[in-house]
């Protein structure tokens, strides 16, 4: 497979919007509201510091995607890039597309210092992907994440 990780651009808003839909739809069994989606990924690829998309390519096609936002720990005093928006075209899966995007990533977080880890959240009935992780070197922590949306 000839694969190219390069940064999301505006050139991949409609790709990147469809596979975050596609996400939630596969994950999470819901349909995001397109506008506002629209609006959320427009906003970061215009702000990186916000965070930052990263597409793989194959034969100029976007395949994959991934994106990563930051949270500062002061116990670290250093930044994690929290890991989101993992998507990699069903007829895709399975060949290293992720495991690709993810390598970028660490790479990059190691060389840009000032980045203490690499942290992400999954479904918890998502076993393919939490394996694929672990793969990875990822270990489990002991957190569970809790939210309110307004």
């Amino acid at each position: 497979m000839d694969l190219t990780i390069r940064p999301g651009t505006l050139a991949d808003l409609t790709v990147i919007v469809g596979y975050n839909n596609a996400i939630a739809v596969e994950t999470e069994h819901r349909q995001l509201d397109i506008p506002t989606l629209t609006k959320g990924v427009d906003a970061l690829l215009r702000d990186p510091s916000k965070g930052r998309y990263f597409v793989a390519e194959e034969n100029g096609e976007v395949i994959g995607q991934t994106m990563f936002t930051y949270e500062w720990s002061d116990w670290r005093n250093g930044m994690f890039w929290w890991i989101q928006s993992v998507y990699v075209r069903p007829d895709k899966r399975g060949v290293g597309v992720f495991s690709a995007l993810y390598r970028h990533i660490e790479q990059l977080g190691k060389q840009e210092g000032g980045v203490c880890g690499l942290r992400l959240y999954a479904e918890e009935d998502n076993a393919r992907a939490q394996r694929t992780y672990e793969k990875l070197g990822m270990v489990r922590t002991g957190y569970r994440v809790f939210e309110v949306v307004f």
